[in-house]
């Protein structure tokens, strides 16, 4: 045996002749993959026999997890990305397999989170004529991919891979998609280990600008007001200590974004709760009294901004980005500090001075105690009516201590679990910010767990969400992965049902469900469930649910008319936030 042989190469040596799918099967080895979502199909088999000889015995490099859709394959890889910090890996086969992933891939893109997407393809010698599930990817994926590639000959697959995980995790990370036509997969060639980490013109991490830091601190240190929005980027940069580190020296109250809400934990006192449509009523009316703003790592979305033209007029603006695209896209600032914030916020910090904003902290109370006795304590604590989702949150965040990891679906289980789920380690939310895909919940929450495999991944989601994805049930139970469901089931679409009791005069159009017995689904897919109706029982049934080994599906009754609140109604400006809506 080789030296090489005796380092891990499985039988075949560095200059040896294998296939382009064997030489996948070591590029990704090389990235430190270790699991692998993804779903076989005939354009992608020669790669899914060199993964079953790399899949089995006490030497396996990978584990792969059998999805049942290839849409699930993109969203658990995110879910894995997002907990684990690594890039997500998937395969697929070519045509529709290729294409039910790119919902996933554009989710990616708009939450900047590292993907690398394998998808089969016909041979080069059959491109272009209309060959069975023959479909132009790279053609589908450039737009909302960091880069999309086909490998023509198995001599490109080590270098194409380098490439595609330097891309997908450097700088703002994102997705990149490799288009694998079926005779590089089978060709043969010399397997060489290949690194990739330059590629011209593309600048992942830009020189930051002194004088940029400089213009910042002297706005910071000048203020009276300061106010800091914090978001994805800080967990993207682990800048977590860093971001302390500024926050506490300046003495500056926070908001966090959607995805940005376990970059701070959600009880230190500088933490003023979530920005946005949803969000904490105090975070969005003072960032319309605050005389200098700063964002960090966070694109000014339509949901934390309201009209833009309104949005904080009277502060000087700052921000910290990584991508130059964002600056002044949707906001004008007055500083701009480009750069990792890993790296920006500590040049920052160092340039500041010691500050004491009791005064200016002390004023978010008066907002937050008005949405604490008109909001807060109604949802987490009735006396009377049916389940709120509020409640089932607190007494499911309560049980997990600040532990766990949040993972919710899209709409009202999305907003409301976001705002009472308590976080006080990173990394502990998934959740589909930007795209918004109903359906991402529960193979992001499958994923999740292999991303976090020491932590209780607690999945929050509606009926309509879970039926769009609920096939990963048999994901969940082939692999047995402790994923802990709450079912939030209002028998309504209830985000849209809101908004046409607010905007179309209570006309349910094709918003009200007919659910199925999700006990008999639990039953057929063998995952404990179990249903809590009256609130005298949901602390026990919560107790139950996390100290059962493996998978479980909770669902609550939830009151089918139940409106989130705060509100930012559309066409409005954050400091128009409503407190309760009058339809």
């Amino acid at each position: 045996m080789t030296e090489n042989n005796k380092n891990g190469w499985g039988g075949v040596c560095i200059g040896d002749e294998c296939t382009g799918a064997e030489i996948l099967m070591r590029a990704l080895y090389t990235e430190n993959v270790k699991t692998i979502f993804g779903y076989p199909g005939g354009n992608i088999m020669p790669v899914y026999d060199a993964l079953y000889f790399r899949t089995r015995g006490n030497d396996a490099w990978f584990d792969h997890i059998l999805v049942r859709h290839e849409q699930a394959a993109a969203h658990a890889a995110e879910g894995y990305a997002r907990t684990s910090g690594e890039v997500g890996v998937a395969i697929v086969t070519s045509g529709p397999g290729a294409t039910n992933t790119l919902t996933g891939v554009a989710d990616a893109m708009m939450d900047s989170t590292p993907l690398v997407v394998i998808a089969g393809q016909v041979g080069v010698g059959a491109l272009g004529s209309d060959a069975f599930q023959e479909v132009d990817l790279v053609g589908c994926a450039q737009p909302i991919t960091k880069w999309a590639y086909q490998i023509r000959r198995p001599e490109d697959v080590a270098w194409a891979v380098s490439r595609a995980f330097y891309i997908a995790r450097s700088g703002r990370p994102g997705p990149v998609v490799l288009d694998f036509p079926k005779n590089a997969q089978i060709g043969k060639c010399k397997w060489e280990p290949l690194k990739v980490d330059h590629v011209r013109s593309y600048v992942p991490y830009p020189k930051i600008n002194i004088d940029r830091v400089k213009e910042a601190a002297a706005l910071i240190n000048s203020a009276k007001k300061p106010f800091a929005l914090v978001g994805h980027g800080v967990e993207l940069g682990g800048a977590h200590k860093e971001l302390r580190e500024f926050l506490e020296k300046a003495d500056i109250p926070a908001g966090r974004t959607l995805l940005g809400l376990s970059s701070l934990p959600s009880d230190h006192p500088l933490n003023m709760g979530m920005l946005g449509m949803h969000g904490s009523y105090a975070t969005n009316m003072k960032t319309q009294e605050c005389d200098v703003l700063i964002a960090i790592g966070m694109r000014f979305s339509d949901r934390i901004t309201g009209i833009p033209a309104k949005y904080a007029k009277q502060a000087k603006v700052i921000h910290l980005d990584i991508d130059r695209a964002e600056i002044n896209k949707n906001i004008p600032v007055d500083v701009p500090v480009i750069g990792d914030c890993k790296k920006t916020l500590p040049a920052l910090t160092e340039l500041i001075e010691k500050a004491d904003h009791k005064e200016w902290i002390d004023s978010f109370e008066t907002y937050r105690q008005q949405e604490v006795e008109k909001v807060i304590e109604p949802d987490i604590h009735p006396t009377e009516g049916p389940l709120l989702m509020g409640e089932v949150t607190n007494v499911v965040s309560e049980a997990t201590k600040g532990e766990a990891v949040l993972v919710n679906d899209v709409g009202q289980n999305q907003m409301i679990s976001s705002r009472y789920f308590k976080m006080n380690k990173p990394m502990s939310i998934v959740s589909s910010g930007g795209f918004g895909t109903m359906g991402f919940g529960l193979p992001a929450a499958l994923g999740a767990c292999y991303g976090a495999p020491d932590r209780t991944v607690c999945f929050f989601t509606g009926d309509g969400g879970l039926q769009m994805s609920i096939q990963e049930l048999g994901t969940i139970m082939e692999h047995r992965i402790p994923v802990k469901i709450i079912l939030l089931n209002n028998n309504f679409l209830g985000n849209v049902r809101q908004w046409q009791d607010l905007m179309f005069e209570g006309r349910y159009s094709f918003t009200r469900m007919v659910n199925p017995q999700y006990s008999d689904i639990c039953k057929g897919y063998n995952i404990p469930y179990d249903v809590c109706i009256d609130r005298k029982d949901l602390k026990a049934k919560v107790d139950k649910m996390l100290a059962t080994d493996g998978p479980y599906l909770l669902e609550c009754a939830i009151k089918e008319t139940e409106d989130i609140v705060p509100m930012t109604l559309p066409g409005k400006s954050v400091d128009e936030m409503l407190l309760e809506l009058n339809y």
